[in-house]
């Protein structure tokens, strides 16, 4: 242990206490300073001693200050080396002094801090798990409230979204502009672009028939309030009228699709011209929201229908006109189960949306059952019959059209003979028009109508077999209907046969002729006969009349066909006849056939008896 001076242990001693413990930190100056400093300056050194906790007080402060004066500067060593001894002394004691009460004091605090923590180590053990019960109970709410609430209302809001969307993508479908429109201008090698609203001019289509007018404002949307059926024969220009009138208005509010026999095809039709995706990019199961369900064919078509309706609701609070829907080819539907309901299906759309000023629906087609079919429930039908051309005009356009691309006008005798052959369809004008020789053209197209004919309907005679007999039933019937077509034409007068239309029939009248009320329907399908809408029967055009009449006047043909149909009731009456098969009767027994009633000899009603062999009948038969 380092020896100080008495004098320092004087100063300890009165100045501290044995309780306290100090912690010195000696303050000076450095030599060049006091050196600096004038003679007889009183420089005050202290040494401050703060006290830390005791185990009587719980906290004490005191000071230990130690003043050396310094008279000279001459004294200056002397004096530094006191003071600089004296903190050095009293350093070393203070931390000799407290260091036994140091140890006591952190054994007392450890035992105490000890128990302490044991207790509060038992207090926070139960509270930490209470704690974190409630933490995780609370994790798990919170965890399940935010996830049910992210996934609601974002399922919420893609579904509104998508039922938004759905309707803005149907909406764009009315824009002007129409896939169909499109391919039939490219068809005609015009541009999609300006050329399409314009005005179908006089000079650039064979003629602007009647019927023009009534189908523009059927399908700008101003006449409104019926739906509409255009039917008539292939080929009469149904689908052209419609394309120019959408021309005109560059497909706005408008569009056109084509129909077809498989209603799944249909289905995905009618969705591209609505631009309807049918819920297939519907992705909200992702959201935990239920779609629509699987259905069939016709629910689709349904909800395509119903979102129209909704779209077309919408225009109709803004004051715009009716949308119009046009449905090509309806004839392919097929006339069964499925083909019904949908008829059905749409017919009562029709009827609604024409009573409310919705959406116009247009009808397109070939076939008589159409017309049947629609007109079981028709209240707001209007019917529209697409014919041949009339003579003058079918005249006027073949030479029109013959001048502008041979640059030549042909005779006024070839025309009419051109018209009595092919009639005034435009399909056939269009195709003998664009023939070098356009009679010669007219023969091609009779003979490929008389091998059609001949192709579907020819007769057997009586050497058939009885294996074809349905068939030939089908065949002779639409054979005695041609005749009597014929026979039809020939009775006319003359003021008759000058006429420009072909003979026809009554569509019951026709029946009766083929002994048949089904054939009929077949016949209109395939284009052999046409039925008309007011229900007359003629041939399908002017080059299969003139085929029936080369058939029916061909030698022998008469006979031919009086054969055949003999021939089929032969085997109908064989079906019919039952055969009975008597065995021979021992000891001599016969047979009896009589009428069972005598009087009336009723020739329906016969009995069969066995008669048993007597003795007079052996005398007679010796004699």
């Amino acid at each position: 242990m380092k020896r100080i001076s008495s004098k320092s242990q004087a100063l300890l001693h009165s100045k501290s206490s044995s309780n306290i413990t100090p912690t010195i930190r000696c303050v000076s100056f450095s030599s060049q300073e006091l050196a600096r400093r004038p003679a007889y300056t009183k420089t005050l050194y202290t040494a401050k001693t703060y006290t830390a906790e005791s185990s009587e007080n719980s906290r004490l402060k005191q000071s230990l200050e130690i003043d050396i004066f310094s008279f000279s500067s001459s004294a200056f060593n002397d004096s530094h080396s006191s003071v600089l001894n004296l903190a050095i002394d009293i350093a070393f004691i203070a931390n000799e002094s407290t260091k036994d009460t140091s140890q006591q004091r952190f054994s007392q605090d450890q035992y105490s801090k000890r128990r302490r923590d044991s207790k509060s180590q038992q207090d926070d053990e139960s509270s930490n798990l209470f704690s974190k019960m409630l933490e995780e109970a609370a994790t798990t709410f919170a965890t399940a409230l935010v996830l049910g609430t992210g996934f609601g209302l974002g399922g919420y809001i893609y579904h509104k979204s998508y039922k938004w969307l759905v309707l803005e993508k149907m909406k764009g479908a009315f824009t002007s502009g129409d896939p169909a429109l499109e391919i039939a201008s490219m068809s005609k090698d015009k541009s999609t672009g300006s050329d399409l609203n314009l005005e179908p001019n006089p000079e650039d289509h064979w003629i602007l028939r009647d019927e023009q007018a009534k189908i523009n404002s059927i399908v700008d949307g101003s006449e409104t309030g019926h739906y509409h059926l255009l039917i008539g024969e292939k080929g009469t220009g149904k689908s052209s009228l419609l394309l120019d009138a959408m021309r005109i208005i560059d497909g706005e509010g408008c569009s056109m699709f084509e129909a077809h026999s498989d209603i799944e095809i249909f289905r995905i039709r009618l969705g591209k011209a609505l631009d309807f995706e049918f819920h297939e990019d519907y992705i909200g199961s992702y959201f935990s929201v239920r779609g629509p369900r699987d259905s069939t064919a016709l629910l689709d078509i349904e909800r395509a229908l119903n979102k129209l309706e909704k779209l077309a609701l919408k225009r109709k609070k803004r004051g715009e006109k009716p949308l119009v829907l046009i449905i090509n080819s309806v004839h392919l539907l097929r006339d069964n189960d499925d083909g019904q309901s949908l008829m059905e299906l749409l017919q009562q759309k029709a009827e609604t949306w024409a009573a409310s000023h919705l959406v116009t629906l247009v009808f397109n087609s070939d076939d008589y059952w159409v017309y049947e079919r629609l007109k079981q429930l028709a209240s707001r039908m209007e019917v529209t019959a697409i014919t041949d051309l009339p003579k003058s005009k079918a005249l006027s356009a073949l030479a029109k059209y013959r001048h502008k691309y041979f640059q030549r006008t042909p005779s006024t005798t070839v025309l009419e003979e051109v018209f009595n052959r092919i009639g005034g369809r435009l399909i056939y004008l269009n195709r003998v028009a664009r023939a070098e020789d356009m009679l010669k053209a007219c023969d091609e197209i009779i003979e490929t109508e008389r091998r059609w004919f001949l192709n579907q309907a020819w007769i057997l005679g009586s050497e058939m077999d009885d294996d074809v007999m349905d068939q030939q039933k089908h065949a002779s019937a639409a054979m005695v209907l041609a005749q009597a077509l014929v026979k039809a034409e020939d009775n006319l007068s003359t003021s008759n046969s000058e006429s420009e239309s072909l003979p026809e029939i009554p569509l019951h009248i026709a029946r009766q002729i083929m002994t048949r009320g089904d054939f009929i329907k077949d016949y209109d399908h395939k284009n052999l006969f046409t039925i008309t809408s007011t229900a007359k029967v003629r041939a399908d055009s002017v080059p299969m009349q003139l085929a029936f009449r080369s058939i029916c006047k061909e030698p022998g043909f008469d006979e031919h066909l009086e054969k055949t149909l003999q021939r089929i009731a032969d085997i109908e009456s064989l079906g019919r006849t039952r055969e009975i098969v008597a065995k021979d009767l021992l000891l001599g027994s016969k047979y009896k056939i009589s009428p069972t009633d005598s009087v009336s000899r009723d020739k329906n009603e016969w009995e069969v008896t066995v008669g048993v062999k007597t003795a007079s009948d052996d005398n007679g038969d010796s004699k």
